[in-house]
């Protein structure tokens, strides 16, 4: 009886592993003590919780593709290098509020890169958005009809990391230019995002009609950027070494 009355609190606080574990224990915990036993019970709601926080997370990002850090190739023939991708992965950008620039031409794998990234992130507990740039302006714009901008923006804001693919299809309008640079403003020094084209990063400033807003935008996203060309390998420790003494000639 006294069970019973347990495991009913226990479902309704929503710890439903461990009133499973009550209700149905597994013969070979019997002989634990009562420590032993609580302390599996823990655990295994503690995964499950954190199981289905990473599932929502993963469902939430809207991802392209389902990707993996462990899943990426690194042949001769694909400039990606490997302690690179595993320095990145540890999602120290995120804390730092750094950003990932990654170029190259079709089937080189940039959508598949980034969507590992983000894969990766939430599975450490991070709040990941995916979108191809033209579906974004397209939203924002219907946000804009709808008079929900300010909102929709917010959205944007709070997402700890933000990926954006497809840059540079085409030559943006002042007014998407304004968005961008809207997106860029906000997150600078306070969010991270993942930016992925086909065109070289040096040559994206030609895509703005505005040399002001153009300048604006590069300034925000290139100079807080790790740089991940997939047409010529780059060192990670090569760029962070430039912008250590960017740094310091800064300060």
């Amino acid at each position: 009886m006294l069970n019973n009355q347990t495991i009913e609190k226990l479902r309704d606080m929503k710890l439903k592993s461990m009133a499973q574990m009550l209700s149905e224990p597994d013969p070979s915990d019997l002989g634990l003590s009562f420590e032993e036993r609580l302390g599996l019970m823990v655990e295994k709601e503690w995964m499950a919780k954190k199981n289905s926080k990473i599932k929502r997370l993963l469902r939430n990002a809207s991802l392209s593709l389902n990707a993996s850090i462990e899943g990426i190739e690194y042949t001769a023939n694909r400039a990606i290098e490997k302690q690179s991708i595993l320095e990145l992965a540890s999602c120290n950008f995120i804390e730092k509020s750094l950003n990932i620039i990654t170029t190259g031409k079709t089937g080189c794998g940039k959508t598949y890169l980034i969507c590992a990234f983000g894969s990766n992130a939430c599975r450490k507990g991070y709040t990941v958005k995916y979108y191809r740039i033209p579906e974004l302006l397209l939203e924002i714009q219907d946000a804009k009809a709808q008079t929900q901008y300010s909102k929709f923006m917010k959205g944007l804001q709070s997402t700890r990391l933000l990926i954006l693919d497809d840059i540079g299809l085409k030559s943006y309008s002042l007014e998407e230019s304004r968005d961008i640079l809207e997106i860029a403003e906000s997150r600078y020094n306070r969010g991270s995002m993942i930016l992925a084209g086909q065109i070289s990063h040096g040559q994206w400033y030609e895509l703005f009609p505005d040399p002001t807003i153009a300048d604006a935008i590069m300034d925000r996203i290139i100079h807080n950027s790790y740089i991940l060309e997939l047409d010529s390998k780059i060192s990670i420790r090569e760029v962070m070494a430039a912008k250590k003494m960017r740094d310091a000639l800064e300060f």
